[in-house]
């Protein structure tokens, strides 16, 4: 959603004035103070059934006490508002689409497009759909956020209120609903799915490009890479359904043709890692679990790590569970409890369909199904503007979902830009799974309760949207794989390219029961490893994805688990998240170091790649080389014949083209058509490396030997509102970094990285946990800032060091632990 948050909403005022004042007369310092929560002593919380005992540890992990369901999630709600109130009422803007309310005009055409969407009227049938004790469990804790709310105000909250406050001085936050907790899930699919994207991206590449040549540029996942299901992470020599060849499909549609330039632009590298290896691999003979999500970069983390403990715990309140919640959200999304542990990763199942509707010329808002006109249900929504009068936006809604061409820029010139061809009157309808009604809640807080794996995938059933890869592990040795969600079942199409909204030929028939979704429990190999990579092979009936990561990552961290055939420590899997083998680095280096040079100046550089073991790190002289020789072979590769939006971005699919091109070394795509010679890959390895050097040259000097990948590769935390501003003293408040960083895209430490654009980090592991299922007080746990989201609170960044340097705080679980080792202690009484 970060690029829906455009950064020019604090530019129209002059806030750096006021900020320098502020700084100037010492008020800073109150009002910074001034929002910070109180972790001890005693508090008095109306609403409460009985005392609940919250103790931090030194770190400002929260482990909640309490006797009632009520009182825990309540506790909970009050908590997450304590650190994180401002971060959690940004999100809720966002999934209602009411940025405007908070900054203004600026937000007005974002507001329009999440409004289409209509994350909130979901939300508010999901709430008349809900089971009783669901809803209950969010009453509770919107309760405990309305109850914090109801005695801090304005920079009592946050610091950002009283920056906001310049800019909008009216603004008050409203009470906390549980639409607002709800809204949050769709928030998070739309930032998980990238399929949209693709399907726009095949259809404006056909304007340029042959289906064969779009078929070697979004080539099918690698028959040697691992699949989850079948082979339970083991390499196969097989191919994913839906990976074919897509010449056929093309050739069908492009007579009448369809298309769609739907660029959301989600952060390069969105994806995760998880694994679970079972006790017959592991030094205790019990399992490992281990989990790294890979989100954007932000400030604060999304994560929140919390404990939850019913004390006692009883079939009436039968919570005892740790692990990272997200604020907004109610329970704990990753981690264990006292029986069983969990880890998720993204499906990237294709779950989103545009559809063509033909538009009656004479009244637009009636559309053609099967040959007649039919009127679109149309809906009003009134958009409060900052400083402004509110707008009221008409939204179209046809039998496949909202027409989102009104309000998503990029398809105002859809017809200019693709290569297929379209109605003489049309707009583009979106079908799309979180766009109707999802069971996300209930998942979470049954999850979270479950004491076995069939607990488990009874509560994993409701995990609907978004789709996921859950892995498990308990206490009695067992480890299991089980993939949830609404994938839909096409009457004809793969869901590659937007089809016919005006037949029923392309229509979702149903969803894939979930007894029929992969699932594997105690596989022989005695791990699973799951990382965005194709879950099936062509046997599985049912299309699911056509647009897997390709595999890099997953195939890494199978080369590790099968090198230590026994014995596996919670310290081996450490090294394992802090790898950084790059996998393509290692295929095409060998290339680079047999092609003759003449220049001395390039032998010379090139020589500092003789003995690399591709191993990425951010003290690696190598991997600088290797990535600026990377991008430049990227773009003088594809620049020639790709629009610019649509350069390879050095992803997982990037690998795999190259890996499969430098195979050809005659291939066209390496011939520069705006040249007359006709280049083949040995001059454009030497093109490349030749540009690399130079580049390097400028900006890291002229000693090659000095060179290191993280003075390219940094990570700056940025608060995703003003921490975005373009003013120097807000940003300044609010950010923390650059810092040298190590990894890369598609390597297991995934630090990913745009090289159409320069080596920042844009998505990183938010994230790492690793659970021992032997000794649950063995299990660690970092993420990437700190708990805090006040600017300057001890625990706002006092994570990003060890996150940088791999080193992990324990994940407290014994309460006589967590006691002894409390830093604060508060006591919530009624």
């Amino acid at each position: 959603m970060q690029k829906l948050f455009k950064s020019k909403i604090l530019k129209w005022i002059s806030i750096s004035i006021l900020v320098v004042m502020l700084v100037m007369s010492g008020a800073i310092a109150y009002t910074i103070h001034h929002s910070w929560p109180q972790e001890s002593g005693k508090i008095r919380l109306p609403g409460l059934q009985a005392q609940v005992e919250v103790r931090r540890d030194q770190s400002g992990i929260p482990h909640i006490y309490a006797q009632t369901i009520h009182d825990l999630f309540m506790v909970q709600g009050y908590i997450h508002a304590q650190d994180r109130f401002w971060q959690m009422d940004f999100w809720r803007h966002i999934g209602s689409g009411r940025l405007a309310e908070m900054f203004g005009q600026s937000q007005l055409n974002v507001d329009k497009f999440l409004r289409t969407l209509g994350w909130a009227r979901v939300a508010q049938t999901e709430i008349q759909q809900m089971d009783t004790q669901t809803k209950n469990i969010l009453e509770a804790y919107a309760a405990g956020i309305n109850t914090y709310l109801g005695n801090h105000q304005d920079s009592g909250l946050s610091l950002e209120y009283a920056v906001l406050k310049l800019l909008n001085p009216k603004y008050k936050p409203e009470p906390w609903q549980l639409l607002h907790t709800l809204t949050w899930g769709k928030v998070m699919s739309y930032d998980l799915g990238d399929n949209l994207d693709t399907e726009i991206e095949r259809s404006i590449l056909l304007k340029t490009l042959t289906s064969q040549q779009i078929n070697q540029f979004i080539p099918p996942y690698p028959a040697d890479h691992p699949v989850i299901v079948g082979d339970a992470g083991n390499n196969k020599d097989t191919r994913t359904r839906g990976s074919r060849d897509t010449e056929s499909n093309v050739n069908r549609f492009s007579a009448s043709s369809f298309s769609s330039p739907l660029a959301l632009g989600k952060g390069d590298g969105i994806g995760s890692n998880n694994w679970v290896i079972s006790g017959k691999r592991t030094a205790t003979g019990k399992p490992i679990l281990a989990n790294d999500p890979h989100l954007g970069v932000q400030m604060p983390s999304i994560w929140y790590e919390v404990g939850l403990h019913c004390l006692p715990k009883t079939a009436v309140c039968p919570y005892d569970v740790t692990g990272f919640s997200f604020p907004g959200m109610a329970g704990v999304i990753i981690g264990h409890n006292d029986r069983i542990s969990w880890g998720v990763t993204n499906l990237e199942a294709d779950v989103m369909d545009l559809f063509i509707e033909k538009i009656n010329p004479n009244n637009p808002n009636q559309y053609e199904v099967n040959g007649k006109w039919v009127d679109m249900k149309l809906l009003a929504e009134k958009i409060q503007v900052a400083g402004s009068k509110s707008v009221t936006q008409t939204v179209r809604y046809t039998r496949h979902g909202p027409i989102i061409s009104d309000t998503f820029a990029p398809l105002k010139n859809f017809r200019q830009t693709v290569g297929i061809n379209l109605p003489a009157n049309y707009a583009l309808a979106l079908r799309w799974t979180a766009l109707e009604p999802s069971t996300l809640a209930s998942a979470i807080v049954k999850i979270n309760r479950s004491q076995n794996w069939q607990e488990f995938r009874a509560g994993v059933r409701d995990f609907d949207v978004p789709a996921q890869n859950f892995v498990y592990a308990d206490i009695d040795g067992n480890i299991g794989y089980q993939m949830p969600g609404k994938i839909p079942v096409r009457k004809t199409g793969d869901g590659r390219y937007p089809v016919p909204g005006w037949t029923d030929d392309f229509e979702w028939q149903a969803y894939i029961q979930f007894e029929k979704l992969p699932s594997v429990f105690n596989p022989e190999s005695g791990y699973i490893v799951t990382a965005n990579n194709a879950a099936v092979d062509e046997d599985y009936p049912y299309l699911i994805s056509s647009e897997w990561d390709y595999g890099f990552r997953a195939q890494r961290i199978v080369e590790m688990i099968a090198a230590k055939k026994n014995g596996i420590t919670v310290a081996d899997v450490q090294k394992m998240q802090a790898d950084n083998k790059n996998l393509i680095a290692e295929n095409i280096v060998p290339i680079l170091l047999k092609i003759p040079m003449s220049d001395h100046r390039l032998e010379k550089v090139r020589r500092l790649l003789v003995d690399w073991d591709f191993q990425q790190s951010q003290d690696s002289n190598a991997g600088a080389i290797f990535a600026a020789f990377w991008k430049h072979l990227l773009a003088d590769t594809f620049s020639d014949q790709l629009p610019e939006a649509y350069l390879p971005t050095g992803s997982s699919r990037g690998f795999e083209i190259i890996r499969q091109l430098v195979k050809q070394p005659n291939n066209n795509w390496w011939d520069n058509q705006k040249t007359s010679p006709v280049e083949n890959r040995d001059q454009i390895f030497k093109q490349a490396f030749a540009e690399a050097v130079d580049e390097l040259g400028q900006t890291l000097g002229k000693d090659a030997n000095r060179w290191r990948w993280g003075n390219l590769h940094t990570v700056t935390f940025r608060n995703q509102t003003l921490g975005k501003s373009g003013i120097a003293p807000v940003e300044a408040l609010f950010n923390r970094g650059p810092f040298p960083s190590g990894g890369g895209g598609s390597i297991v430490n995934a630090t990913g990285w745009n090289a159409a654009k320069d080596y920042t980090v844009v998505s990183l592991p938010s994230m790492r946990m690793i659970v021992d299922l032997a000794n649950w007080d063995n299990s660690v746990a970092i993420q990437t800032t700190g708990q805090s989201g006040h600017a300057f609170h001890r625990h706002y960044d006092d994570m990003i060091q060890s996150w940088r340097k791999f080193e992990y705080h324990p994940m407290l679980w014994e309460q006589k632990n967590i006691a002894s080792n409390a830093a604060e202690s508060l006591r919530l009484v009624p």
